[in-house]
């Protein structure tokens, strides 16, 4: 037999509502009255909401309640003995102040986000060992609110969100059973390798905008997390990519830093990185060593957009399967720095400062797999000859282009969109044979030029003979 439970309160004298909780309003504080049914059949988790901003949680709960959602209120005191026994329990978006006590021992996922709680006090958390995931995201704890003792109890804890708080050092005392950390905005400062020791199961960690500057993140901090698998350092003000990373490594996220330079062994210690991005840092071609990227490998997706780069970097990862350069200040385009990425699907060079005649004879030769080329908001004056002839999406909008000829796509039969907005284009510009033999062309886009444009796309299937003519009334031809 398993209880379902059901609240409602009541909007007028005999009529009722289908909100979930009904309250009974006194000068003390309002109580939460609910009805509770049998039905058959297997038991399933039950949660409990309210919409009705009730300040005090119920006295008492069901004992066969699953799960207790409280969440969106404006619940300021908790009840010892309210939980009882619950897998389950969400109090976010409350203004709790402290962590409360007497929570169950048998609590796997607790909730507390969007609170006030500047302190969670000691052996508050000791007695909810089968818990696996905490969310204290959006209070106000301090280093003085959280002690070695606060987690290291949680033997079974795999997430703990503490982002958008007030830290400013990694807590202490991280059970080794962690895998995700978030710690994004916060204060902090300064990473210790002491603080990380006990956490040896980490496998993402996230400590994107906090302020560790040029000297917050040590040479070696990190050496502890043998297994970590992500690492997201975006908006910390870092120079230069840290040094002595775990070696296992996969992806590195670190947009919007200050880093100038890449040196020939800045990454050599992570050669099993998949994904790298360094977008929106200060990097400039003169201090991009030919070698930085040569140790990557498994590197598949690199993310350069952003930056002060006039030339493509060589020495790029055969394996690549993204490539993303916009918003730099390339000029020009050689075959060299793309040669052998011959697994490359998709690659932006868009916002840049590109001209036709800056694109280097056999440029796209080796890009057999590329799928996706964005030359948007550059300075093309018309479509680049010799396109790859995998390609299928096509970016061409906010150029200067003002006439596309009936050779323009002979090398992209599997050319799926085109986009050509906001160029020079008019009425006729483009050649009534531009498209033919372009099977699979569903999507031309011309708007934002001067004027209307005229496409005509090709036919999806071989043309049939018209109803009537010579060869409809023949039998087919062998």
């Amino acid at each position: 037999m398993a209880w379902t439970f059901r609240c409602s309160r009541t909007t007028s004298p005999g009529q009722l509502s289908t909100s979930p909780c009904r309250t009974t309003s006194s000068r003390s504080s309002p109580t939460m009255s609910c009805h509770a049914s049998a039905a058959s059949g297997p038991s399933t988790s039950t949660t409990i909401s309210s919409l009705l901003r009730l300040s005090v949680a119920p006295q008492f709960l069901p004992r066969s309640l699953r799960v207790a959602d409280l969440a969106a209120n404006q619940v300021t005191e908790i009840f010892p003995l309210t939980f009882g026994e619950k897998p389950a329990l969400s109090l976010s978006s409350n203004r709790l102040s402290y962590l409360p006590p007497s929570l169950p021992p048998s609590l796997e996922r607790l909730h507390l986000q969007n609170n006030l709680i500047s302190k969670v006090p000691r052996g508050a958390l000791s007695r909810q060992t089968h818990l696996r995931e905490l969310y204290l995201q959006h209070n106000q704890l301090t280093d003085s609110g959280l002690d070695a003792t606060t987690f290291s109890k949680l033997r079974h804890l795999e997430y703990l969100d503490l982002s958008h708080n007030r830290l400013a050092s990694v807590p202490a005392g991280l059970p080794r059973t962690l895998a995700v950390l978030h710690l994004g905005r916060n204060r902090i400062r300064g990473v210790e390798a002491a603080r990380l020791r006990g956490a040896r199961g980490l496998r993402y960690l996230l400590l994107q905008h906090n302020q560790l500057g040029a000297t917050g993140l040590p040479a070696g901090a990190l050496r502890p997390l043998r297994g970590l698998h992500t690492l997201h350092l975006y908006g910390n003000g870092l120079d230069r990519v840290p040094l002595a990373l775990p070696r296992r490594l996969r992806a590195l996220v670190l947009p919007h830093n200050h880093v100038t330079t890449l040196g020939a062994r800045d990454l050599a210690g992570t050669p099993g990185l998949a994904e790298l991005n360094l977008a929106y840092n200060r990097l400039v071609s003169a201090r991009v060593h030919r070698r930085a990227f040569r140790p990557l490998r498994a590197l598949r997706s690199l993310d350069l957009a952003g930056n002060l780069l006039t030339r493509l970097p060589g020495g790029l990862p055969g394996g690549l399967h993204t490539l993303r350069l916009q918003r730099n200040q390339l000029r020009a385009l050689e075959p060299e720095p793309l040669a052998g990425l011959d697994q490359l699907r998709e690659l932006s060079l868009a916002h840049n400062r590109l001209r036709v005649g800056d694109i280097g004879p056999g440029t796209w030769h080796e890009l057999q797999a590329l799928q996706v080329l964005d030359l948007s908001h550059n300075e093309l004056s018309f479509v680049p000859p010799d396109l790859p002839e995998a390609l299928e999406e096509l970016h061409l909008q906010g150029n200067r282009i003002s006439h596309v000829g009936p050779e323009a796509f002979l090398s992209t039969p599997r050319l799926r969109a085109l986009f050509l907005r906001a160029n020079r284009l008019h009425m006729t510009s483009i050649a009534p044979d531009a498209f033919l033999g372009l099977l699979h062309l569903s999507v031309v886009d011309t708007a934002g030029n001067p004027e209307q444009v005229l496409v005509r796309l090709p036919p999806t299937t071989p043309r049939q003979p018209r109803a009537g003519s010579p060869r409809a009334r023949r039998g087919p031809t062998v």
